[in-house]
Order: structure tokens, then sequence, then C-alpha cells
């Protein structure tokens, strides 16, 4: 485990010197930024300038190359302007994963209505069929059907949040809130995360049928 308040106080220092007052929001998603960390968790920054161009992209690399875990950094890198254009229905996943370290995304949270967290839903869903069927008919892949359950839990608390108006930030929390059907999937996810074997035909196709019902269900 790194001490993260002390990286990302580093982090910070670096980023300033590179960027100065360009920089608009400095974030952490991911384990990290849910205090839920482990020691194979990469750490997921959210870096916004004021604008980027492809010569700051390979500043941003650079400066990147320079800090201590670099093989464990991953993360987003955006323009302001970008960012308030982006597709509404990817920004509640992003805003409410996101533990803002400098700045607020208050403004870009504000462009997330009823109608993008219902494309949130049905996108989700609709992705994760085809991700499914996929994996069922060609990888078969182990790996890939955790990820899939990893996504289904951001698409219950998307389904959560048009439930209840609240965002659950803790994946065990939705359990007290969402519907049965709902509940196994998240209790999938969890076991999964917590090192449980995988049943790939049992699992697969629970996941198959909740997707299903999802992109039949959920609101345009």
């Amino acid at each position: 485990m790194i001490d993260i308040s002390a990286w990302m106080s580093n982090f910070s220092q670096k980023l300033n010197t590179a960027f100065a007052n360009r920089v608009w929001f400095v974030g952490l998603q991911g384990s990290y930024g849910r205090g839920e960390a482990t020691a194979t968790s990469d750490i997921d920054v959210v870096v916004i300038l004021d604008e980027l161009s492809a010569d700051d992209i390979h500043a941003y690399g650079a400066m990147l190359n320079t800090l201590p875990r670099r093989e464990m950094i991953c993360g987003f890198l955006s323009g302001k302007d970008e960012l308030l254009h982006w597709e509404p229905s990817d920004l509640f996943q992003f805003c409410y994963d996101t533990t803002p370290i400098k700045g607020s995304l208050d403004e870009v949270l504000a462009l997330v209505d009823e109608t993008a967290v219902n494309r949130a839903i049905k996108t989700g869903a609709c992705n994760i069929y085809h991700g499914c069927v996929h994996n069922m008919l060609h990888e078969k892949s182990d790996d890939i059907l955790r990820g899939l359950y990893k996504s289904a839990s951001f698409v219950i608390q998307a389904i959560a949040y048009k439930q209840t108006g609240k965002h659950i930030k803790f994946q065990k929390e939705l359990l007290s809130v969402v519907s049965e059907e709902d509940q196994k999937i998240v209790n999938t996810f969890l076991k999964l995360k917590n090192g449980s074997a995988v049943e790939f035909d049992v699992m697969s196709e629970a996941l198959f049928l909740w997707s299903k019902k999802w992109i039949v269900f959920s609101t345009d």
C-alpha cells in the first residue's frame, strides 16, 4: 500500500510545475477515491486543464514518468470545454466516482439530468448484454466476466439514484435499496471482488438475463 495523501501531494506539486495555473480540477477515482484500495490497486487520477493540446498530453505523460508507481497510474485527462460538452450519460458515473482533490465538478454534475441517468442505465445494460453474449460464445474469460459484473454494479448505482434521488457510493450499501434481482447481481460482484471462484455458466446466464430485462424496461 502507498500513502496516497503523500503520493497525491507529490503529484500535485509536479502537476503545478508543469501546468502552473492551467489546472482546473484534480481528483481520484476508483478504489483509492473510495478508500478501498489494496496493494494492487491502480491510481486513477483525473486531471482537467483549462484546455488540452497534443503537446499537453506529451508533457503530462513525461511528468507521470517521473513519479513513483508509474506502472500503477491511470485515469482521465481532458480539457474543460470538452468535458462540459461530453455525453451527459457518461458523466453520471464520472462525477459520482470522483473524489475532488482540487476544484469542483459541480458545473459538470449540473449537466446530469433525469434523461442522462436513464441513458446511463440503458447504455450500460446494452454494453453488458453485448459483452456477456460475446464472452459466452467466444472468449469464455473469467476476467471479462468479473469486469462485466463490476460494470453492472455501476449501472445499479444509477438505478438506485433514479429510484431514490441519492447516489450510493459503496456497492454493499445498494443491497438495502435495490430490488431482489439487482441485489443478486451486486452480491455476485462483491463475492467476485473478494476472491470467490467464477461459476462461469451460472454467473454469465444470470448477468445476461438481468441486462436483457433492463434493456427492455429501462426508460430512454
